[in-house]
This record gives structure tokens, sequence and C-alpha cells, in this order.
């Protein structure tokens, strides 16, 4: 199964209340596979996964899916630093039927590069479902090195991808040059994703497209067809988004903007709360003179 495109990282909408807002989640749902992204990835970072119990990662995974109905992949977040934990969720999203799940780079207890090799041959391993893995430095504390990656590719043959955030665009030009063919290196920078592909990478995990799907399916679409006038031109309009979905830490400022546009309520679980007046006050400009309210 080949892994190629706009992959939705999804927020994930709450009541006043903080009870998960289906409703609203099934209308982002529609919305994404109306304009013709590859796949959604739920209970990721943007979907706040780590303010989610396991009774609702599980109930949200389960849901999407069924959503989904085969209209699009599913890769359901389900890393952890727990390695029993992070083996116990992903064998639910199998069961649950997603196409792949996404394993992050274990967080806070920072392992060594064995450790990070033995944990992801681990979940590998535990299900027969392609695996995703998420290198992400920022968040993490710790980078999946080339080496290390390499050693788990050829060591499990159903981890099929990495999306890359690491920031670091000569690691990931290393790694599009030395993994084998069809193995996908997804952009999870938004701001980096036409630099990725233009290297050779495949598509991006993508914050940007809860608002806009449609343009960010323009630019990685353009991009893979080596249309890259169109593509350019496609970045330069999301650039104010990209920046603006940064003003805070992610969701904050995307859940922010879906609020505005009036897809969802403005709720988060603590620890992440509202955006402050003057950042607020930015973001709403830039959406305001790009169209989007």
């Amino acid at each position: 199964m080949p892994f190629q495109g706009v992959y939705t990282a999804i927020v994930t909408p709450f009541t006043a209340s903080e009870a998960i807002d289906w409703a609203a989640f099934e209308q982002l749902v529609e919305k994404q596979i109306a304009a013709g992204v590859a796949g959604i990835v739920p209970v990721g970072t943007t979907g706040e996964s780590p303010t989610l119990s396991t009774e609702e990662h599980d109930q949200v995974v389960a849901q999407v899916t069924r959503w989904v109905n085969g209209r699009c992949q599913v890769i359901a977040g389900t890393g952890s630093n727990c390695t029993r934990s992070a083996i116990r969720t992903t064998r639910q999203a199998e069961k649950a039927g997603v196409d792949a799940c996404l394993l992050v780079n274990p967080y806070y207890n920072k392992p060594t590069q064995e450790g990070l090799f033995l944990h992801f041959k681990a979940l590998a391993e535990s299900v027969e479902i392609p695996v995703i893995l998420y290198n992400i430095k920022g968040r993490t504390a710790v980078n999946l090195e080339t080496p290390t990656l390499l050693r788990l590719i050829e060591a499990c043959p159903n981890i099929k991808g990495v999306k890359e955030a690491s920031g670091d665009l000569p690691q990931i030009c290393e790694v599009i040059q030395s993994v084998p063919p069809g193995f996908a290196v997804l952009s999870g920078d938004d701001n980096l994703t036409l630099e990725i592909v233009e290297a050779g990478g495949h598509g991006s995990i993508s914050v940007a497209s809860n608002l806009l799907p449609e343009a960010v399916v323009a630019l990685v679409k353009a991009a893979l067809a080596g249309d890259l006038e169109g593509a350019h031109a496609q970045d330069e309009a999301l650039r104010p988004l990209y920046v603006a979905q940064m003003l805070e830490t992610n969701p904050i400022p995307i859940k922010a903007a879906l609020a505005m546009k009036g897809w969802i309520t403005e709720q988060y679980r603590l620890p992440l709360c509202p955006m402050s007046t003057a950042h607020r006050d930015s973001l709403q400009q830039t959406l305001q003179a790009m169209g989007c309210i």
C-alpha cells in the first residue's frame, strides 16, 4: 500500500464541557474526504492525544475508521514513551481496521539509538499492518538517526514510511536518498513540505490542511507531478497560515482558526489553553487577509 499525498493530522473537537464533539468531528472528516486528501491521521499531536483517555483514544480511532469507510486511508497515532502501552494501542487500532499506525519517538525518557531500535522493532512486530515512524526531536528530545532508521527498515518489513518533523533538511534529504524504493518519506512540517517533496519526498502529514485541505492537496499534487511553478505559487499563498499556526503551541492556533471559521467550538483540555489576545488578533488578521474567514 503506497503512502503518498496529503494526510491531515486532524484536530479532536471538544464541546464546551470538554467532551469529544462527535458531530463536529464527523463534519471535519467529511470536509477532508471531499477535498481529496490521501488520508486522515487521528489522535496525533494535533489531535491532543496526550489528554485523551485510553478509552477515548480507542473510540476516536474506531469512529474515524467507520466514518471514512475506505474512502481514504486512516493512519492512527498510537505511539507512546512506554513500549507496552504503545503495543496495546497499536494492536487495538489494527483491530479497528486502520490502514497504518504512526509511531512517535518515545518522549521525555530519551532512549538511546539502540533503545529506539528495540522500541520500534517491538511495535512493528506486534502487528501486521504497516507502521510509519514519526521523528520529531523538538517535542521528544531524541532524534531518530538515519542509520537507526535503515536498521529498522531492514529488520521490519512492515515499516513503510517516516514522518520527518526534525526540521533538519540535510538529514531529511539523507533519509530520502538512503531508503529503499517504495518507502514513504512524509513531511511533518508544513513550511518544509515543498522542499521535501522537491527532494524526492512523497507528501505531508499536514496541520494546515485542517483549515485549507484543497489548497494543501493542490500544492502537493503539483509538486509530485513536477509542476514546480504551480507548487511554489500554492506554497507562497499558504505561507501566512504556516506562520500563524505556529504563533503558539500546536494545535492551539489551528483549533482557534477552525473555530473562527465556524467549524468547531474553540475548546481545549488543560494544559493547553486559549491563545493570548495579541496572538488571536494576529491569527484573525492573517485569516481575513487570506480570505479564510
